[in-house]
């Protein structure tokens, strides 16, 4: 049988996608043996080689690779940060809530929505993490933030929902009332007699 990481890296570097991402999820059973590797591949120059490193992390998995994907959301080119986000999305480890939350305001609006998807799958361990984000100064941290928790519609968020449409921004304004709304929050019931 062909060694998945060397069929990776051969992929890797001739450009072939397809082959790539074949290898890089055949890599997730080794484990943690090709942890060493898979983090040399990290600190590589190279943008293509650390974004197939932190597609192979996702399909591992195990806590080690969890704490590589987390590592990555500092990398500086913003589709490995997009990747890291979706590899923890995917694995949905609690200890990957305040790093997604702080990529909320990521200077890529794309990695910043793939945040808040993320922490949306995350779900309840996150709900925290987000009511406090609804408070954060940066505008796109509490838009993510409602749009997580529209998403994930935790009772306890209702008093933070109801501040934030007082929101100056409307698009965090647009996402508290959609939750809100969701929730049923406001809504009146009557007798029809």
């Amino acid at each position: 049988m062909r060694d998945p990481l060397h069929a990776l890296e051969e992929a890797v570097a001739a450009g072939d996608d397809f082959r790539a991402e074949e290898a890089a999820r055949s890599v997730g059973p080794l484990g943690d043996a090709v942890l060493s590797t898979l983090t040399e591949w990290q600190a590589s120059p190279d943008r293509d080689r650390r974004w197939w490193a932190v597609r192979a992390l996702a399909a591992i998995g195990t806590p080690r690779a969890v704490a590589a994907l987390i590592a990555a959301l500092e990398d500086p080119d913003p589709d490995v940060r997009a990747c890291a986000v979706v590899g923890l999305a995917q694995l949905r480890p609690p200890e990957a809530v305040e790093p997604l939350v702080a990529r909320l305001s990521d200077p890529s609006a794309y990695v910043a929505r793939l945040a808040a998807d993320a922490l949306a799958q995350i779900g309840a361990p996150a709900v925290p993490a987000l009511i406090a984000a609804l408070g954060d100064e940066n505008v796109a941290a509490r838009a993510g933030a409602a749009r997580a928790l529209c998403a994930i519609q935790p009772e306890e968020a209702i008093p933070a929902l109801c501040a934030a449409l007082d929101d100056p921004s409307a698009l965090v304004t647009y996402y508290a009332e959609e939750a809100l709304e969701q929730m049923g929050v406001g809504m009146v019931f009557f007798s029809p007699d």
